[in-house]
């Protein structure tokens, strides 16, 4: 007989993001996976931390109303220069734009988090902000670096969690996993706070 606690409910991950799903794999619960199929297009004059709020809602939401027994995380991330938010460059030509303007600059990744259950009428958000300063970057750095990682589908070009930490000064964050896109503290405080037993 396992010693593992089970949920009082299902969890799922409404992200088809894969590192999100490494992040919480790391709690041991059984939990699974929904692509959210929201629409992320920035509404005029939106900063990026309302972005990032707005759509880790939005994602929680749309994945509840299929699964509505269950509790059901949402998250999102923006990278925020000076207020201008930028997303995941898709492209090589893009990341090399992301990252030069970045060199010598810090950047708020600003990373959003909402746990949302139809059935008892849970619904909590919140967001972690980290801090990220950028070393000055050479052209030849930036290019080596990119050649080797190839981090399109990360907002700001860079993947903290691989070679993308020697790009960097410094990192402040009160919840360390929130820069690879899934703060785990709060995410535990929120899944306790929804029902959902961890160990």
């Amino acid at each position: 007989m396992s010693n593992t606690p089970s949920p009082t409910r299902a969890v799922v991950l409404g992200s088809t993001s894969r590192y999100r799903r490494e992040l919480l794999q790391r709690l041991g619960l059984p939990f699974e996976v929904a692509a959210p199929e929201v629409d992320e297009t920035p509404l005029p004059g939106e900063t990026p931390a309302a972005i990032a709020q707005r759509l880790a809602l939005a994602k929680a939401r749309a994945v509840a109303e299929r699964f509505p027994e269950a509790v059901v995380i949402g998250s999102d991330q923006v990278a925020d220069l000076a207020g201008e938010p930028l997303g995941k460059p898709g492209t090589h030509e893009r990341a090399v734009q992301q990252l030069r303007r970045m060199r010598g600059q810090t950047v708020v990744f600003q990373t959003a988090l909402a746990v949302v259950c139809r059935a008892s009428g849970f619904e909590r958000q919140d967001i972690a902000p980290v801090h990220v300063a950028f070393r000055e970057l050479d052209d030849g750095e930036i290019e080596r670096y990119l050649r080797i990682e190839q981090p399109y589908d990360c907002a700001g070009s860079a993947k903290s969690e691989g070679l993308g930490i020697a790009l960097l000064e410094r990192i402040d964050s009160d919840d360390p996993t929130a820069l690879v896109g899934l703060p785990l503290i709060r995410t535990c405080q929120m899944l306790r706070a929804a029902g959902v037993r961890l160990p």
